[in-house]
């Protein structure tokens, strides 16, 4: 006898705990809305590492010197301001390069570091409260569970990572009077890497969703070669964007401010001046940006080759429009990272240029999305 004599038989409980409550159209329009917080999620961390590139680019990152979980006292009063004021001037930033700063423009540091970290504890609450909800309601399945406990996780670990890049730049290690105080580039490019993995299983989550990856069957290998170009170049923008962080680390865009030579010459003289030679890659400015170039023409060039390629193959119909966006945002960014490079790092150039990494990495997970389910099927 059926237990459930409202129900249908194809909405019997999935759940021992939880009696299915929702019919199958309520049920597509929860999921549907589990993606569109995935995807409002992407947007916030999307938002929140355009607003890290300002605030280091405005070198806004060191003017806050402590740190709170739940948040840190906006100060309110000509007192507090001043009190603010004066722990700054304890720290190296404030000692070795901003001794005549004025109140003024310490607000103005502090307010873009400020809202910075606002607005990741945003990012936190409008990630934890649905995702509680969505859990209690049975929502997830049991893949899902495990991606949201490791996005999680992420959210956590983003949060105590800037706090330990920013302590690096708090450090008493600026010695020489040549130093400049700045955070380590090392864990800047483990702050960006992180948020670039949790953009990127949201974005993911969120497609899977509420456009799901349909099934596509080709009878000729080059629908494989083209599969396996666009993931190769998934991972190579990734990569390019990944040592973007040891340029803005180690303000490499100030060197060599010429393209598509470095100075007169195409490799330059200082390219290994540091020993051991490892230690170039990722602490010598000229080395990096070295590096970050090659990166980027090979990340062009390969997305033009694989945009060239989607022409001459039968692929899933979105997947056209996804490719040919990747592609456009490919060349747009180059010309912003030439652009930023010739007239010495502007912030709104470079400041585009960093959230264009992250536009073009958005396009490259749709297209690897789409071609998910494109198999090879002999005639």
């Amino acid at each position: 006898m059926n237990r459930f004599p409202l129900l249908k038989p194809n909405c019997l409980p999935t759940r021992p705990s939880r009696f299915c409550t929702r019919f199958p159209q309520e049920n597509l329009k929860s999921q549907r809305n589990v993606g569109k917080w995935f995807l409002g999620c992407g947007g916030m961390v999307y938002l929140a590492v355009a607003l890290g590139g300002v605030t280091r680019l405005t070198e806004s990152g060191l003017s806050m010197v402590t740190w709170k979980l739940t948040g840190e006292k906006m100060p309110r009063t000509a007192k507090e301001w001043e009190e603010e004021f004066r722990l700054y001037q304890q720290y190296p930033e404030f000692k070795m390069k901003n001794q005549n700063m004025t109140l003024e423009e310490f607000k103005m540091i502090f307010w873009m570091e400020y809202i910075h970290r606002m607005w990741g504890r945003a990012i936190g609450a409008f990630f934890l409260i649905p995702a509680i909800y969505f859990w209690r309601k049975g929502y997830f399945n049991k893949t899902t569970k495990k991606i949201v406990l490791l996005m999680g996780c992420l959210i956590g670990c983003q949060g105590l990572m800037g706090w330990y890049m920013v302590k690096s730049g708090l450090e008493n290690r600026f010695e020489d009077v040549n130093d400049v105080p700045r955070v380590s580039q090392y864990r800047l490019a483990a702050h960006l890497g992180f948020a670039f993995v949790l953009y990127t299983l949201f974005l993911s989550q969120g497609l899977k969703t509420l456009v799901p990856a349909q099934e596509f069957q080709a009878n000729c290998m080059k629908a494989v070669r083209f599969k396996r170009l666009a993931f190769a170049a998934k991972g190579l923008i990734f990569l390019t964007a990944f040592s973007g962080a040891f340029v803005a680390g180690l303000d490499a865009g100030l060197v060599y401010n010429s393209f598509p030579k470095m100075g007169d010459n195409w490799i330059p003289n200082d390219i290994l001046a540091f020993k051991p030679i490892s230690k170039n890659f990722t602490e010598n400015p000229t080395t990096v940006q070295f590096n970050h170039r090659i990166l980027g023409i090979s990340t062009v060039t390969l997305i033009t080759a694989v945009w060239m390629f989607s022409k001459r193959t039968k692929l899933p119909r979105r997947s056209y429009w996804a490719i040919n966006a990747a592609a456009l945002v490919a060349w747009l960014q180059v010309t912003l990272g030439i652009s930023t490079l010739i007239l010495h790092v502007p912030v709104s150039l470079a400041a585009a240029h960093q959230s264009g990494s992250l536009l073009l990495l958005t396009f490259a997970v749709w297209l690897s999305h789409e071609l998910k389910f494109l198999k090879y099927i002999p005639k």
